[in-house]
């Protein structure tokens, strides 16, 4: 892979990066995976059948479990109710993958990480990541950990914890691939570091912040460690 040398649009790109890790923690949706088109759908139908503004909605959407928005967004609905309605959120999710591709890069930076240790780490239950991984045409990682495998949504740090422990690396040890707020707030409290990915992610404080995955190239250091090439977005 080579890592661009500017961002999209008029926004100049900074000098490169360089982070060594001994394995990748991946986000999916925003991240890897471009589903807004999905998201909106089902997100905007939601909040609107619930008498909420959906541009507001949408403000928490990304990067939680669903059942944790509801709880954000309805704080005094019986928390049984969020998990009912979760449940047919997924399933509509999982039914729905018109609009859904790989964020640019996202197949060359999969392609370059081939056996090196990796784990997708996401707020989708393994239906819907394998559904979006699908459509996005996209490798699946063999080690996951999904909605399935944890108590707590993101922004807590479990998902990404089991991750590394999945691995066997300490979790200083990481690179975390991230878009949203809460998914870059997860990763720091797990003691990583935090590549953010698109739009969402400048104003959450990651490690690094790049447009997409072309600003990004993986190689293998001498030691066998992951060797990152990021080419940040410019401090404007």
């Amino acid at each position: 892979m080579t890592a661009s040398t500017t961002a999209p649009g008029t926004e100049a790109a900074a000098e490169p990066v360089v982070l060594t890790a001994k394995a990748l923690l991946l986000d999916m949706d925003g991240t890897i995976v471009n589903s807004d088109a999905v998201v909106e759908r089902c997100w905007r139908d939601w909040a609107v059948s619930h008498g909420l503004d959906p541009h507001e909605a949408m403000k928490i959407v990304h990067g939680r479990q669903g059942y944790a928005t509801m709880a954000i967004l309805l704080p005094d609905r019986p928390m049984e109710q969020n998990h009912a309605d979760n449940a047919v959120m997924l399933a509509r999710e999982t039914a729905d993958t018109e609009g859904v591709v790989p964020v640019d890069g996202a197949p060359a930076f999969m392609a370059a990480l081939g056996r090196l240790p990796h784990a997708l780490v996401t707020s989708a239950d393994e239906a819907l990541a394998t559904a979006r991984m699908t459509a996005s045409a996209l490798p699946m990682p063999e080690v996951r950990v999904t909605a399935e495998h944890v108590e707590a949504s993101k922004p807590h740090p479990e998902g990404f914890l089991k991750g590394a422990a999945e691995l066997g690396v300490d979790p200083a040890d990481c690179v975390v691939f991230e878009d949203s707020g809460a998914g870059i707030a997860a990763g720091r409290a797990a003691g990583m570091r935090v590549v953010g990915v698109g739009p969402r992610a400048g104003e959450h404080g990651p490690t690094v912040h790049v447009p997409d995955l072309t600003a990004v190239r993986v190689d293998t250091a001498a030691d066998g460690s992951i060797r990152l090439t990021v080419t940040p977005y410019a401090a404007a």
